[in-house]
């Protein structure tokens, strides 16, 4: 900011801002804006050019005061899992299961299939800070036969962290399909697909859900898989080593109480921490050994990861954690963004780092048992502290699969590794650190009374309260080396060697003195304290070097951006050619990045990663310069908001490249402690306090003053209790190596004098050792003005919901308050605060370029306790010097708006201007007066001075009264008679009083007015305070609620130009085709004619007729034949064709977005112009890959199909489209009660103080302006407005269906049942619950008669209903009914598309296209409609022309005026001064929320409500939606044979493979009903025949073509739930045994919908039938009827490729009910129309006649000769045996003589 004396850059006194502004007076606004929490949401009210020769980097501090991250948030995470498809494995039952962190969800099991549906919901709600969300991981996995007793095989895996679903555009995934790999065998390959549907929201997120209209898009899974955008299709397995050497640098963990009791008695002192190191990554955990009793743990060991590249989880966690026996603790964690270390561009690289040092930060080092910080030591939140240091390295190695020494499991691994040698992390080298607190005010009072003092830290050095332990390696140890390079570096002695200086890293203590209430400071005045502290570190200056330029480069970019949208907001003129400038400066300073970046010469501890980010940086700020270059001719005015954004974009690319993963030295910390207690604390990166003698590289606050805002740490600093600063200190800080020291003090204001240390043991260099205090000499007297003029929308502190507020004013040691205006919320102080005698220090010239900070914080006076804080915000003054002359451009200054933040959120705007003049020798003499207006006296109250405060003019306000709605209780007494008090700038008006509220809340008189000054320019205007007062009685008020409307310039009225009232006469003649068209093509749909021309066209008049659109069709395709038969055409055809157009419209606008933008691109790396004549929507069709040439076929037709009516579907609330309906009548909320708790989202607490709202509008305009003179009086400027009265309206509401509700019941699931609340009528459908249902269709209609005003607010709410206890509410949607009935748009009933006096689009307004027509013209005093012949109307001097001829239900042709009427009313828009767009028949999607989690969707709700008075003619009966019934239809399939079935069983004896062969076949969804032909045995050529008939009847949806199936869940379930599954048959293949399970051989799945065309015979069946589905030509059961072939059995093999198992010859043939009942057919081969019995061999007749002839075949023909042997051979033993066994019995006999 300061330049310094020593400096020769003055030449950029002039160069620093090539485009200076052609402004008329941006030149004087210095000023800055307060914490960036958010780059979109800043309020740059409070950020202004500075285009003097100061670089007004400092104008606008970062002050962030409340941290952001670490605070806990309201998350849901929605998963639909679709379907499966392609699953590995035969014959499977597949569950799915969800997991995300530690919880998990499971689908339903479904049997026997390799591609179940399952098509259900599962919601999972957290509440956790952003950055743990964001590392959770959600993980699908598909397992094989999970039941109760066994936890089933898992078949395959996903992977991928919240982070990166929320980082997609709108938080989600759509339909994609989630590629599944096992982890335990990468050689794999893909194990399947799910295909699902996938969100993450945070609170307040806005989704949208695409419509779930038809799950029959084309699946080409390929080209939707679930990965983002930029990540290659094909993902490898790869390898990602950690190597962790060592650390150093760790805090002590005096964990046990034990060591202190070891180390008293045995005097054993060791080190007492045991460190090791664990890794997360993708969700799998890795962990280093311990290091026993160890401060310096050297673990050289890496762990070895196995994940898909590139990896869907973004960050990888690393923590130092201590070991211990109860519980380990984590010391400090880093994460490692792969994002910000590698790069997937052509010359990307892989992820890799280091080897390198990262730094972690945590808690304090001070051990304590509780430590109180611990979460900061997890990573979350900002570390308070140094913590340790590690040295890792990171590499990635792609794996080849298919190579054998790849280990199939990814199994994590932990390996050693040699150790590295000393230097390879970068030279060790000695740096400086010196500090000097030249101001320390603000202190809390809490901590006021004890002495004070600052201590700095650097990593583990200057820590003296917690006794650092230092590495033992470092010090002096100067090798030769080194002293080399200090030649090289030619210093002088004195500046070199001082000695072994010792550290001073901490102030003296000092006792702070009262600045007022509120603040203390300490007394430093003349003598400023110093600390200055040397550290050794690995010189890796070269990383922050880099980081610092690309970072200068952001600053200035973001500075110019931000005066450019300020030009904007403020409509000063030309912000087009500040953005040139902006540009200009841009590409100039990449130009000058690439020259400094190549600069290194130093190769020590360069990484691959330092090499490859000096590439890329490189690179990727070359391409920005070139572009911002090739933009900069591009701007025009038209498009200066467009490139705006553009020019965002490369914001956050240079933000992105400067954040360098690799770390240098650590960060600074500066603590402020008090009594030895350390209390709060500010973290100074080192980059930007880093030397360099190059100004681009030097951090952008080395040697400069900067204003630090000290703050609590951790978790206390949320919410109120980190709102209050706990210091503020103006420091001076100056890091470099110890040889550069010669000019760290250049930077000082000029003036002072050094301190040394007096006495010493004589040591040499003291002359050089660096100052331990400064003594200003030179000091200037200022005075400040502080001009305080108002505020607006600030805090509600009070129960009111209104504020006391006051402003206090700090600068420099002073503090001062303004007056306290009761009861606003607008304050209007009008103060000027004048801080006489300022002693500043430093030169003049200085403090001119650059003053101290302001800063003004707002509280709210109560009578008892002390001031509640509402906000603060920071400025700078503009400075006089005392002889320049006060007078423009700089003087007087100018009122600005700076933004007021309450922690991280907005608080409202303050309205002040800031100068400080020097007070020069003469005193106050020559000091400009403090003139204030004449007429104001407010004693001793200063005024803000005449040439400041704005100049005012007279106006008058007309205020519309007409009601008040949902006034809910004060103080517990309903409100009765309230009236509403209006007032603005002092000046103000009363409605009339309400008698009865409950009667009639409208007001009996209409319109009031008043008159007030205000300020010319309406960027200034004040804001209206509308308050709601009861009148009790007694004369007693009480304040209901009240709104402060911030802006008035919506409501103030411009007269109309003269030239614009009498346009040209000529006729203008709008010519509309009737029929309409889908969105996107809308362009073309109307025909514009020059407004003099009188042209006419003809248009072609299509006959609505269904006969001739019959005939038409005939000579199209057969296909769609009976698709549009009158006769079945519903309004459910109606709604899905709109829907269907709907989608195609979404699509076509996203395919143009992308087209568009992909062509901006495109010409900006040409830095082409953008030619005119490309529309954006001509390139939307540009094929997308495969999905569009299909598309491109159907197109015929599409067109075709465009002859069905249809309504708009509005994806969200009607209200949104029309301007919420406020088109004359506004809703102003009324509040009341405190203001949002501590949350940082105020606005969703916002919603509780809501107490009810006031109907009624404002019109403002200054008194002189000409009024048109033919108003009624008493209205004013509201004319033509319906009169208040009540009035009875008959409401019908129509409910169609809801989508995506959250589950209320412990199942997943919900049984929804439609509420509707209207006033006192309620109306629940609780009989008609849909059981078990997140998307029911629910069809009604509802009729509730209603009277407006009383009744005008509509609930319609889904609840759960439960069989015991009360039903929960799922979710509602409120609908302002009023607002839409009284608005122009006309929202009571949609007009339809065209007109029809019968059958399913039938006119449902009782009033006809031509009464409508006549009262709006009549209503708009518009001459006409005037119907002329040939077709033609005309109204005003527009004619349309349309067909005049109608249908009635015989057919007969008659004449009217209808379609003429309706042709005019679709266009009422382009009608002057009445027009505006009519509200056509819709349907509305409308979010449900639920009072206990606001701004969170509990789901979507499609309806639409008509209203019609009562007074007029009643309408028809109601539409009638209910849902489709589903029609009954009847498959019979026959199964004639099979061909090549693989054959499975091999014959004992004889090894001849045969199998005996059955067919198993059923629909999807109705396993129980399967169906299995009769065996046939031991075929031995795969043939078989059967000739038999599966039945199979089913309930099917035409439109929606699924099959519709109610069944009991469960045995316990209470009733039936209905489900809805695509239409496809399965047949399998089995082998079948008799003793052991069948054998599975082969399946196919056929859609009944489209499946390829059955071969004619068994040779031309292929494989291609199924793997190639796509190109071959398709057939639908539903069109064809009936139809004969031959389809393969397929199976996958072991390497997971699909086979040919077999083929089978079967007849599809499909009948209606009627026609199944006229012509019944029997089961397999029975009656009736039974089928004959195959021809089978008579070997396959009896299974037991088998192993007898298996044993024939053995004997007679095999074996023959062998047989008569054995036989022979048995008889010879029989004969042997005989004679041997009668034998002796033989003998005796003999021998005896018997």
């Amino acid at each position: 900011m300061k330049r310094s004396k020593h400096r020769g850059h003055k030449q950029d006194k002039n160069g620093d801002e090539p485009a200076v502004l052609e402004t008329q007076n941006l030149d004087r606004q210095a000023t800055f804006m307060g914490g960036r929490f958010d780059p979109d949401a800043v309020s740059l009210a409070s950020v202004t050019a500075v285009t003097t020769n100061v670089s007004n980097k400092r104008s606008k501090p970062d002050i962030k005061m409340e941290p952001s991250s670490g605070r806990p948030v309201d998350y849901q995470v929605s998963v639909t899992v679709i379907e499966a498809r392609q699953l590995v494995g035969l014959n499977m039952d597949p569950v799915v299961c969800v997991e995300i962190g530690e919880e998990k969800k499971y689908t339903s099991m479904k049997e026997s299939t390799n591609c179940p549906y399952y098509n259900e919901y599962f919601v999972f709600d957290f509440h956790v800070p952003p950055d743990v969300m964001f590392d959770k991981i959600l993980k699908l996995s598909v397992i094989h036969s999970k039941n109760l007793l066994r936890s089933g095989t898992l078949v395959g895996t996903f992977k991928m962290d919240v982070g990166t679903i929320y980082s997609q555009p709108e938080h989600q995934f759509n339909h994609k399909w989630a590629l599944l790999s096992d982890p335990d065998d990468i050689t794999a390959g893909c194990k399947g697909y799910i295909k699902c549907d996938v969100a993450a929201v945070a609170k307040g997120d806005t989704v949208k859900t695409p419509h779930k209209a038809s799950e029959s898009d084309d699946d080409d899974i390929e080209g939707n898989l679930l990965i983002p955008e930029g990540v290659p299709a094909e993902r490898q397995w790869a390898r990602y080593y950690l190597k962790v050497y060592r650390a150093e640098g760790l805090p002590r963990m005096n964990t046990s109480i034990m060591a202190n009791v070891k180390k008293a008695f045995i005097g054993e002192n060791k080190d007492l921490v045991d460190p090791y190191v664990q890794v997360q990554f993708a969700g799998q955990k890795g962990k280093t050994s311990v290091q026993k009793s160890c401060y310096e743990p050297i673990w050289n060991e890496q762990i070895v990861f196995t994940e898909m590249f590139p990896p869907l989880c973004k960050r990888i966690k690393i923590q130092i954690r201590d070991s211990d026996k109860v519980n380990d603790v984590a010391m400090g964690t880093h994460f490692l963004d792969l994002r910000k270390i590698s790069n997937d561009g052509d010359k990307g690289f892989l992820p890799t780092l280091g080897p390198a040092w990262v730094n972690m930060y945590g808690s304090t080092r001070t051990y304590t048992l509780m430590d109180e910080y611990q979460e900061l030591n997890e990573g979350l939140g900002e570390g308070v502290s140094f913590r340790a240091r590690l040295l890792i390295s990171l590499g990635v190695e792609i794996l080849d699969p298919s190579s054998p020494e790849t280990s199939s499991s990814a199994e994590v691994q932990l390996e050693g590794i040699p150790n590295i040698s000393e230097n390879a992390s970068g030279k060790v080298e000695e740096f400086f650190l010196f500090g000097s607190f030249l101001e320390a005010t603000m202190i809390d009072r809490k901590t006021g009374d004890k002495p004070i003092n600052f201590e700095v830290t650097i990593g583990y050095y200057g820590d003296e309260l917690d006794g650092a332990t230092q590495p033992k390696s470092r010090g002096k140890k100067k090798g030769d080396g080194e002293e080399e390079t200090e030649l090289i570096h030619d210093s002088s002695d004195e500046e070199m060697d001082d000695g072994d200086l010792p550290s001073a890293a901490t102030t003296p203590p000092m006792k702070p003195v009262v600045t007022d209430r509120n603040y203390f400071h300490l007394p430093y005045f003349e003598r400023k304290p110093c600390i200055y502290i040397k550290s050794w570190w690995q010189d890796q200056r070269r990383r922050q070097y880099n980081a610092n330029i690309i970072d200068n480069i952001a600053d200035k970019l973001e500075e110019g951006l931000n005066d450019v949208h300020e030009i904007i907001k403020t409509e000063k003129a030309y912000p087009e050619r500040r953005l040139r400038g902006v540009l200009e400066e841009l590409s100039r300073r990449c130009s000058q990045f690439l020259v400094l970046a190549n600069t290194d010469q130093n190769l020590l501890g360069k990484t691959k990663l330092d090499r490859e980010r000096v590439k890329l940086c490189m690179s990727e700020v070359e391409a920005v310069g070139h572009q911002a270059k090739a933009m900069r001719s591009q701007v025009k005015t038209s498009t200066v908001k467009e490139k705006v954004k553009m020019t965002h974009n490369f914001l956050q690319k240079l933000r992105f490249l400067a954040d360098e993963p690799q770390h240098g030295v650590p960060d600074v910390f500066v603590w402020m402690i008090s009594n030895g207690k350390r209390i709060a604390y500010a973290r100074v990166p080192s980059k930007d306090i880093l030397y360099s003698g190059i100004d681009e590289e030097r951090g952008k606050d080395c040697g400069k003053v900067k204003t630090i805002f000290l703050r609590i740490p951790g978790k206390r600093g949320f919410g109120p209790a980190g709102w209050t600063v706990q210091s503020k200190t103006e420091i001076y800080l100056w890091l470099g190596l110890n040889r550069q020291r010669k000019d760290y003090l250049c930077g000082l204001p000029n003036g002072f004098e050094e301190n040394r240390p007096s006495k010493g043991p004589g040591l040499p260099g003291l002359l050089s050792s660096p100052p331990i205090s400064l003594t200003y000499t030179m000091k200037q007297i200022f005075q400040l003005r502080v001009h305080m003029y108002q505020a607006r929308s600030l805090f509600a502190a009070d129960s009111t919901g209104l504020s006391d507020p006051f402003a206090r004013v700090f600068f420099s040691t002073q503090s001062q308050v303004t007056e306290v205006l009761p009861e606003t919320l607008c304050p209007t102080w009008d103060q000027l605060l004048l801080f006489e005698n300022v002693e500043l220090f430093g030169e003049a010239s200085e403090l001119r370029d650059d003053p101290p900070i302001i800063v003004i914080e707002l509280y709210d006076q109560d009578t008892v306790g002390k001031a509640d804080f509402m906000g603060r915000t920071f400025a700078k003054p503009v400075v006089k010097m005392a002889e320049e002359h006060y007078g423009p451009p700089r003087f007087p200054p100018q009122l600005e708006y700076y933004q007021i933040y309450r922690g991280n959120g907005m608080a409202g705007e303050m309205l002040a201007a800031f100068e400080l003049l020097q007070i020069g020798p003469n005193g106050k003499a020559d000091l400009p007066p403090v003139d204030g207006p004449a007429d104001m006296d407010r004693g001793p109250l200063l005024p803000v001075p005449m040439g400041i405060r704005p100049v005012l003019s007279k106006y008058r306000i007309e205020v519309l009264f007409w009601g008040l709605r949902d006034l809910k209780r004060v103080n517990l007494a309903q409100v009765d008679r309230p009236r509403v008090d209006v007032e603005c700038a002092g000046k103000g008006v009363q409605s009339a009083l309400i008698p009865n509220y409950k009667k009639n809340p409208n007001f009996s008189t209409l319109v009031k007015s008043f008159e007030v000054d205000l300020p010319e320019n309406e960027l200034l205007h004040p804001p209206l305070n509308i308050r709601v007062v009861d009148c009790r009685a007694f004369g007693r008020y009480t304040l209901v609620g009240s709104n402060a409307v911030t802006s008035l310039r919506k409501f103030i009225y411009r007269p109309s130009d003269k030239e614009a009232n009498n346009w040209s006469t000529a006729e203008e003649i709008i010519v509309v085709h009737m029929e309409p068209e889908p969105d996107f093509q809308k362009m073309d749909t109307v025909v514009k004619l020059d407004s003099c021309s009188d042209a006419v066209v003809k248009i072609e008049d299509d006959d609505r007729d269904a006969k001739g659109r019959k005939k038409k069709r005939k000579k199209g395709d057969g296909l769609e034949d009976e698709g549009l038969d009158e006769s079945i055409l519903d309004w459910w055809s109606k709604y899905f064709a709109s829907i269907e157009t709907l989608t195609e419209a979404l699509k076509g606008q996203e395919g143009a977005l992308s087209d568009s933008e992909d062509r901006e691109a495109a010409e900006l790396a040409d830095g082409g112009d953008i030619r005119p004549d490309d529309s954006p929507v001509k390139g939307g069709r540009r094929a997308k890959g495969k999905k569009d040439k299909k598309k491109a076929t159907v197109d015929p037709a599409e067109k075709k199909k465009a002859k069905l009516d249809e309504l708009k579907v509005y994806p969200k609330e009607l209200e949104s489209d029309f301007g919420n309906f406020e088109d004359w009548l506004h809703s102003f909320n009324l509040f009341r009660g405190k203001g949002g708790g501590d949350d940082d989202d105020r606005n969703g607490s916002d919603e509780d103080r809501i107490v009810g709202k006031f109907k009624g509008s404002l019109c403002v305009y200054k008194v002189s302006d000409e009024l048109p003179r033919d108003l009624d009086s008493n209205m004013g400027m509201f004319q033509n407005i319906p009169h208040n009265d009540p009035i009875n309206v008959l409401v019908r509401v129509y409910i169609i269906r809801a989508t995506d509700l959250h589950p209320a019941d412990i199942n997943g699931k919900a049984d929804p049942y439609i509420a509707i609340k209207l006033g006192k009528n309620e109306v629940k459908d609780k009989e008609n619950y849909i059981s078990k249902q997140l998307n029911p269709l629910f069809g009604k209609s509802f009729d509730i008669e209603a009277t407006f005003p009383m009744d005008s607010t509509l609930t319609v709410s889904i609840y759960d209903w439960d069989l015991v206890g009360t039903d929960d509410l799922i979710g509602e949607t409120k609908l302002d009914l009023e607002n839409r009935f009284y608005s122009k748009h006309r929202a009571t009933c949609g007009l339809t598309a065209s007109y029809a006096a019968h059958g399913y689009n039938i006119w449902r307004d009782p009033m006809k296209p031509t009464q409508i027509l006549a009262k709006l013209c009549k209503d708009g005093k518009l001459d006409g409609p005037h119907y002329g012949p040939g077709g033609r109307v005309k109204v005003e001097n527009r004619v349309f022309a349309a067909p005049t001829e109608i249908e009635d239900e015989n057919g007969l042709k008659k004449q009217t005026n209808e379609h003429l009427a309706l042709s005019v009313l679709k266009h009422w828009e382009q009608i002057r001064r009445a027009g505006c767009k009519l509200v056509p028949e819709h349907v509305e999607t409308r979010p449900l929320l639920h009072p206990d989690k606001p701004g969170i969707e509990q789901g979507r709700i499609e309806m639409w409500v008509d209203m019609f008075p009562k007074d007029m003619t009643a309408p028809g009966p109601a539409l009638d939606i209910a849902p489709r019934k589903p029609k009954k239809f009847e498959l019979r399939v026959i199964i004639w044979n099979t061909d090549e079935v693989v054959l499975e069983d091999d014959d004992i004896f004889t090894g001849e493979k045969s199998s005996d062969i059955f067919v198993r076949g059923w629909l999807k969804g109705q396993q129980e009903d399967k169906q299995d032909t009769d065996v046939h045995y031991h075929s031995i050529t795969g043939e078989g025949n059967f000739n038999w008939r599966f039945i199979y009847p089913f309930d099917y949806l035409m439109a929606e073509e699924k099959i519709v199936i109610s069944k009991k869940e469960s045995m316990f379930a209470w009733d039936e739930t209905e489900y809805k599954i695509p239409a496809r048959l399965n047949l399998q293949v089995w082998d079948a045994d008799h003793f052991s399970a069948d054998d599975f051989l082969g399946a196919i799945e056929l859609d009944l919908n489209r499946f390829p065309r059955g071969a004619k015979t068994a040779k031309q069946c292929t494989i291609d039938m199924v793997t190639n589905e796509a190109d071959m030509p398709t057939v639908s059961i539903f069109k064809q009827k009936r139809i004969k072939g031959w389809w393969p059995f397929v199976a996958r093999n072991e390497d997971d490729e699909f086979e040919l198992t077999g083929k089978v010859e079967a007849e599809l043939h499909l009948l209606t009910c009627e026609e199944a009942e006229k012509c019944p057919a029997g089961e397999g081969r029975n009656e009736p129309e039974p089928l004959e019995k195959p021809n089978r061999p008579d070997i396959a007749l009896l299974w037991f006649l088998i192993p007898l002839k298996a044993a024939k075949h053995l004997v007679c023909d095999q074996y023959r000769w062998l047989t008569v042997k054995i036989v022979c051979g048995l008889l010879l033993v029989a004969i042997l045996a005989l004679f041997l066994y009668n034998m002796p019995g033989y003998m005796v006999k003999k021998m005896l003589g018997a």
